[in-house]
């Protein structure tokens, strides 16, 4: 990235950083919106400017404001959040591309199974001890052995959304 962020340790700020999926539903009529309540992460850029870090989510947290479709969410059919309370996605390089953006790449799991991941970032953001990150990508759920989709109404991948505020760490 052409725009300098300090070298050093980052914290993700929990209380303001979002992310969230959007998915195709009810023969893709619908789109299922939800976003992660818990989240946790931190990065380092370090002194050749590349980046790495991880972003945590509690599967639980899940709210697409419908209760029901909460809970079927949280079961077998999809997270599994009784045996992978977890979804954490590793960034382990990262590539600059024109101005403010980046290809991203490293390891997306989910249900315990890791898949590769790569995907772009945008810095919308930098602010003293304050970056902002923004990104989008889609996921196949299949790849991550959420395979229901009764009467073949769920189509196409999953996208996830993020921003991520990070705050300069003491560390």
């Amino acid at each position: 990235m052409t725009v300098a962020v300090e070298t050093g340790l980052w914290q993700l700020d929990t209380t303001t950083s979002v992310v969230a999926v959007r998915h195709k539903t009810m023969w893709g009529l619908v789109t299922v919106k939800g976003t992660f309540g818990v989240i946790s992460g931190q990065g380092e850029v370090r002194s050749d400017g590349s980046a790495v870090g991880t972003v945590t989510l509690d599967a639980a947290s899940l709210d697409t404001a419908n209760a029901k479709r909460d809970k079927h969410l949280r079961s077998a059919d999809f997270f599994d959040v009784e045996q992978h309370p977890e979804i954490t996605l590793a960034v382990r390089s990262d590539e600059p591309r024109d101005g403010d953006t980046a290809q991203f790449a490293g390891q997306l799991t989910v249900r315990g199974i890791t898949r590769p991941q790569a995907f772009a970032v945008r810095l919308t953001e930098v602010k003293g001890e304050r970056v902002t990150l923004e990104a989008e990508f889609t996921v196949d759920r299949e790849q991550f052995g959420m395979g229901w989709n009764q009467l073949g109404m769920m189509r196409g991948p999953a996208t996830a959304t993020a921003t991520l505020h990070f705050v300069r760490s003491e560390g």
